[in-house]
């Protein structure tokens, strides 16, 4: 399989937080996240590193077949160590709690760098539309994988456009 090509520069760390979109496709194009726990444990991997405060998550979907990230990763971290932390800490898990010994991911994963307002905002409604354009939801709120779902059940009817999942 080829791997997705690096648009950004991959040195680690730098002294400023950057802020990504990030995608990544399950090995084979397998739809492994149809599985309600499957996909419920990539959200508690993506979950429990942000509140230990690895990175920030604006917004995310979990897709049967792949994962959309908008996420902000420390000065400190390279965007390379952050995707292994979310790919090898689901891999490990899915092992150790669900018994899958199959390869979950494809290799590599692709990025964007995000670089102003209108660009995160692109971002973060293509995450939002992304199940709702592939047919699986009505809604973005609907798609109980995405974190407008998580968002609208937090915060009730309130607006969830500027809310993140983060360590505080």
């Amino acid at each position: 399989m080829a791997r997705p090509p690096r648009v950004t520069d991959s040195r680690s760390g730098c002294d400023q937080p950057r802020t990504f979109f990030v995608s990544s496709q399950t090995a084979g194009r397998r739809a492994l996240f149809q599985s309600e726990r499957m996909a419920e444990l990539l959200i508690d991997v993506l979950r429990t590193n942000a509140l230990s405060g690895r990175f920030t998550i604006h917004d995310f979907v979990v897709m049967p077949n792949h994962m959309h990230l908008l996420i902000t990763v420390p000065g400190d971290l390279s965007i390379e160590k952050v995707v292994q932390l979310i790919k090898g800490g689901l891999s490990y898990r899915a092992k150790r709690e669900l018994g899958c010994t199959s390869e979950i991911w494809q290799k590599g994963f692709s990025e964007v760098g995000v670089r102003d307002r209108e660009s995160f905002l692109r971002h973060r409604e293509y995450i939002e539309q992304n199940p709702v354009t592939a047919g699986l939801a009505g809604s973005p709120e609907a798609f109980p994988f995405g974190s407008s779902y998580f968002k609208r059940r937090k915060y009730g009817l309130q607006d969830p456009a500027n809310t993140v999942i983060s360590s505080g």
